[in-house]
């Protein structure tokens, strides 16, 4: 009997050795599996990243996406500057320095062009005005609550200067 518990007791332990050894080969064969899908995404994020690294050179910055000016001139800068050809006609026409007698004008009689009132005791005035060219001009006018926008045609005759509102846009 003694021998039997022994045989029975070295079959448990002989079952038991082989069970985990199997278990143990199963977990291992799964660790490798999931080591290599985990290779094979980071492979896979790494050539996104890549891709997506080179066409950053391609993107434009968030402030070029909008309106491109006319090559060669940098529109803003050049927005309200008078060309040569400008300037030597309305010499031609009487004015002196033609940029700063217009703007100077255009101030003197911008309570009759400005066509809003102020409210809440405000003033209307002419905040930033730009010459265009030889016949008009582009001014913003704001009483400190409400502005807008106003298109001029000016006129030059013998250096007296004639502005009319051709357009206006409230805000």
């Amino acid at each position: 009997m003694k021998t039997t518990i022994a045989w029975i007791l070295s079959a448990i332990f002989l079952f038991l050795a082989i069970y985990f050894y199997w278990k143990k080969n199963d977990a291992e064969s799964r660790l490798a599996i999931a080591d290599n899908k985990l290779a094979e995404t980071h492979q896979q994020l790494d050539q996104t990243q890549q891709a997506a690294d080179s066409l950053e050179q391609f993107s434009l910055p968030p402030d070029t996406m909008g309106i491109v000016p006319p090559g060669g001139v940098n529109f803003v800068d050049q927005l309200g500057t008078l060309s040569e050809s400008d300037i030597k006609r309305l010499k031609g026409k009487g004015l002196r320095a033609p940029e700063s007698d217009l703007m100077n004008d255009l101030n003197r009689k911008q309570r009759q062009l400005i066509p809003a009132d102020g409210t809440m005791g405000g003033t209307m005035t002419i905040r930033d005005s730009r010459i265009l060219n030889d016949r008009y001009a582009l001014a913003y006018y704001e009483d400190g609550h409400d502005g807008g926008y106003m298109i001029l045609r000016y006129e030059v005759n013998n250096g007296n200067i004639n502005w009319r509102v051709v357009d206006n846009s409230k805000l």
